[in-house]
């Protein structure tokens, strides 16, 4: 469902701004808001990014791509959608992106506590193998034979139950990145196991992906998702 006319590029027209719950202020495509981002007025007069979407306030939407809020940015359609005088920070596509991490590795370490996450090559490719792992995940710097060794297992359990996809494959960090962002969390290689905290995981990583890839944005962060 489209909320409005969009022009040639898919930007949405320099007409009055249409804003609801589920509409993107660039584009004007409305969505699931699981799909967006919802940024608010601060108390200070600064666009702020709600990734929970309970901040209180008259809130507006972008879609979860770097290249929209960017965009969104360079357009001043903040203040607009808002209809108030805000300001947004220059480094907002980055605000969001850590903020995006930030949630990913927090909902990491709660899989973990619950047993729904699981790292080291062994457990990964078990995991995998055994049709538990509902996405695994690499360091950017790992060792090729490594990834290439639960690369292998994803194939022969896609093979194995005739499934349509493979399990989900990210590579978003580099090693030095995730010892900074977890500590003695951090992994080469890991799962996300079937259960509500192994979802929360997946699906966070999967937004944190598309909002450094779609769109070619040239986001800083490691290799996306594979289905190879």
């Amino acid at each position: 469902m489209i909320a409005a006319a969009q022009t040639g590029d898919g930007d949405a027209d320099d007409g009055e701004l249409v804003v609801n719950d589920r509409t993107c202020i660039v584009t004007r495509e409305a969505t699931d808001p699981a799909d967006l981002i919802r940024f608010v007025a601060g108390p200070d007069g600064q666009v702020v990014p709600d990734l929970k979407r309970q901040l209180p306030g008259r809130g507006c939407w972008v879609r979860a791509e770097r290249a929209l809020v960017e965009r969104a940015l360079q357009r001043k359609l903040f203040a607009r959608a808002l209809k108030t005088d805000v300001t947004a920070p220059g480094d907002l596509g980055d605000l969001v992106d850590r903020l995006l991490v930030a949630d990913l590795a927090g909902m990491m370490n709660l899989a973990r506590k619950a047993g729904q996450f699981v790292s080291g090559a062994m457990k990964v490719d078990n995991a995998v193998r055994s049709g538990e792992a509902l996405g695994v995940f690499h360091a950017v710097d790992a060792a090729a034979d490594g990834v290439r060794k639960i690369d292998q297992a994803r194939k022969a359990w896609r093979l194995g139950t005739d499934a349509e996809e493979d399990i989900a494959s990210f590579k978003l960090f580099t090693l030095a990145e995730m010892e900074e962002l977890m500590g003695q969390n951090a992994f080469i290689h890991a799962a996300a196991l079937a259960g509500q905290a192994g979802e929360g995981v997946v699906k966070r990583a999967t937004k944190l992906e598309t909002y450094r890839t779609s769109g070619h944005s040239g986001a800083n962060g490691g290799a996306g998702r594979s289905r190879t």
